[in-house]
């Protein structure tokens, strides 16, 4: 195999596939990235788990294919200086990447070592923006469980119904939803749950022009991301019943600025530390919301303006939960809607359509606290 291109594609080609390789695997192959050379080069990494490949141009003067380590080429190509990189790989193995004056030679790994990646078979196909599929990913990734006891919601759920999708995260504290209609779209009701890990390499190979075609198989997805597929397995299990979870109606509900409830959040956050967790409390009132927060370092206190009123409901919250759902929310203004100091408290949109809702279980407060 030997091949020539510029070290700009290659090292972006390389660092994209190097978020599915194996850290460490008993199949040392895995830990390699597939360098395929045909009439352009493929990159490919995979994890058993999840699969990126990626094409880019290059001078193809001897087709063919070998395992490098991800980590060592990587940090081979990052550090090279800029300019046009040979590759070639001699019948024994030995591997040569040469760059200007600097050139490394190494031992290889057999591709035929290397397992294949699932297909996508069947199914449905969706095609929507990529500004649009990141900004969503964005907005509810957040709320994917980190707790592998209940692997079902270490996923985002994607609904499609009709010309309308929705994704939803629940780690059991919190839920974020998110709706958006698709243009060009009509399908038949479809649900499939995709692991966070996938989902956050999708919204780092998207960008904001060109479109994105989702392939739902049986068992597997697949993002199509302009030169980019990113392959991931289908987490299984039963979902939340997320549409009877949120409450259909409330007592109060208030609206505030994003960006000012935002810093009172993290003002009053600033003496929460990692040992003591406590809650920031909030009351509302006619008019005003009062933020305060006690722990052993000391006590915070802060006002966020607000229009409406509460009847002087007080609730607490797990500051970062709270401050994670501001931070995403997609609104300049937000209606914050509750019932009792014990009960779901929901974000939403006080402009515009109500394309997003998120879901924040309070914090039982005790004295002092």
């Amino acid at each position: 195999m030997k091949f020539a291109c510029e070290k700009f594609l290659l090292q972006n080609a390389t660092a994209t596939a190097s978020r599915a390789a194996a850290s460490k695997s008993p199949i040392p192959a895995l830990e390699g990235l597939l360098i395929t050379a045909g009439t352009d080069v493929k990159v490919t990494g995979y994890d058993l788990k999840k699969g990126i490949y990626t094409f880019l141009q290059a001078d193809v003067s001897e087709p063919g294919s070998v395992v490098l380590g991800a980590r060592l080429f990587g940090e081979m190509i990052r550090r090279m200086p800029d300019g046009i990189v040979n590759v070639s790989t001699e019948e024994n193995g030995m591997t040569t990447v040469k760059c200007g004056k600097t050139e490394f030679s190494f031992m290889s790994i057999d591709a035929n070592d290397y397992p294949e990646l699932p297909e996508v078979d069947g199914g449905s196909t969706v095609t929507l923006p990529q500004k649009l599929l990141k900004s969503m990913i964005n907005e509810t990734i957040f709320a994917v469980s980190d707790n592998d006891s209940r692997p079902v919601y270490m996923g985002t759920l994607f609904a499609i119904d009709g010309d309308e999708l929705s994704l939803v995260s629940v780690d059991g504290y919190r839920l974020a939803l998110r709706r958006e209609k698709l243009e060009n779209a009509n399908m038949e009701k479809c649900e499939f749950i995709v692991p966070g890990s996938a989902l956050s390499d999708v919204e780092r190979v998207c960008g904001d022009e060109g479109d994105v075609n989702i392939s739902v198989g049986s068992k597997h997805i697949s993002f199509e991301v302009g030169t980019t597929v990113v392959v991931s397995r289908r987490l299984e299990g039963d979902f939340l019943n997320y549409e009877k979870a949120i409450p259909e109606n409330f007592r109060s509900a208030v609206t505030v600025d994003r960006n000012e409830f935002m810093r009172a959040v993290d003002r009053v956050s600033l003496i929460i530390d990692e040992k003591t967790k406590n809650p920031v409390r909030l009351t509302f009132g006619d008019g005003s919301i009062d933020f305060l927060c006690v722990t052993p370092i000391g006590k915070a206190e802060d006002v966020c303006t607000c229009d409406g009123a509460c009847d002087n409901i007080e609730i607490g919250f797990n500051d970062r939960y709270l401050m994670d759902a501001v931070k995403a929310a997609p609104a300049d203004k937000l209606v914050v809607s509750l019932n009792t100091g014990s009960s779901p408290c929901t974000l939403t949109p006080a402009e515009g359509e109500k394309n997003f809702i998120y879901m924040i279980l309070p914090v039982r407060l005790r004295a002092g606290e």
